[in-house]
């Protein structure tokens, strides 16, 4: 409990502090700030969306791995880890170098929401892929063969018997996506074109420290904390939900 206090209890503490230094009224008009509103909503809009996709894409990734042998697979499943082990500013260095002004592939990007969403896709790839695969190799297949012999397609097998199963490893893995992507900083600072209309709550934050306001930076910081929290709750409280359904 002393290791984890020194690492993460108190320095959030100290923030959450810091961010109320003017009191319940400041820290109002820090959260409430137009800029601050704005790069909030761009936050949570765009992290809601890359979950979303997140959760569709990384099922879809993670049934090809497992059911669908191919030349290249083992390939395939060490490149999906490739964001976990980059750093993420040179994740947002690559798509400024592939999707920016000088677009090798014709596609630019560089200043729009849909920039940010690709970048936070890029760094959230792996999270619903590494819930939903191990559950899908664990998965028993005699349910599914038996639903195909009652004449089942394969589509009401996939959603009637397979999915129920695979749901809350999705929505694990896309509420991992979700809180990565709010707190995202390296791989939406150059794709970003460093524009207001683009800013991130994390790049917002790191604004107000460079021109020395603190207490706006640590408000900012406290209610990206409070949504990060509440969805590692709702996490929590799915899985135990799972667990006494068994």
């Amino acid at each position: 409990m002393l290791w984890l206090s020194l690492l993460v209890l108190i320095p959030l503490a100290a923030v959450v502090a810091r961010g109320f230094t003017g009191g319940w009224s400041g820290f109002w008009n820090n959260i409430t700030d137009p800029s601050a509103v704005r790069a909030l909503r761009l936050t949570v809009t765009s992290s809601l969306l890359v979950a979303v996709i997140n959760a569709v894409m990384g099922t879809l990734l993670a049934w090809v791995l497992v059911r669908d042998p191919f030349p290249g697979r083992r390939l395939v499943n060490l490149i999906i880890d490739i964001p976990f082990a980059l750093p993420t500013i040179v994740a947002g260095l690559v798509l400024l170098a592939v999707y920016g002004t000088n677009s090798p592939v014709g596609i630019h990007l560089l200043g729009t929401q849909r920039a940010i969403v690709l970048g936070l896709l890029f760094v959230t790839l792996p999270f619903v892929v590494r819930s939903v695969q191990p559950v899908l190799m664990a998965l028993d297949t005699d349910a599914e063969q038996a639903a195909a012999c009652l004449g089942a397609s394969p589509w009401t097998t996939f959603r009637r018997v397979v999915l129920p199963l695979l749901l809350p490893a999705i929505a694990s893995g896309a509420a991992l996506a979700f809180a990565r992507a709010m707190g995202e900083y390296g791989s939406v600072l150059l794709i970003s074109g460093g524009l207001s209309r683009t800013r991130v709550s994390s790049m917002f934050a790191y604004q107000k420290i460079e021109n020395f306001d603190f207490a706006a930076a640590a408000a900012t910081a406290t209610v990206l904390l409070a949504v990060s929290l509440l969805v590692i709750i709702g996490l929590d409280l799915l899985q135990r939900a799972a667990a006494r359904r068994g």
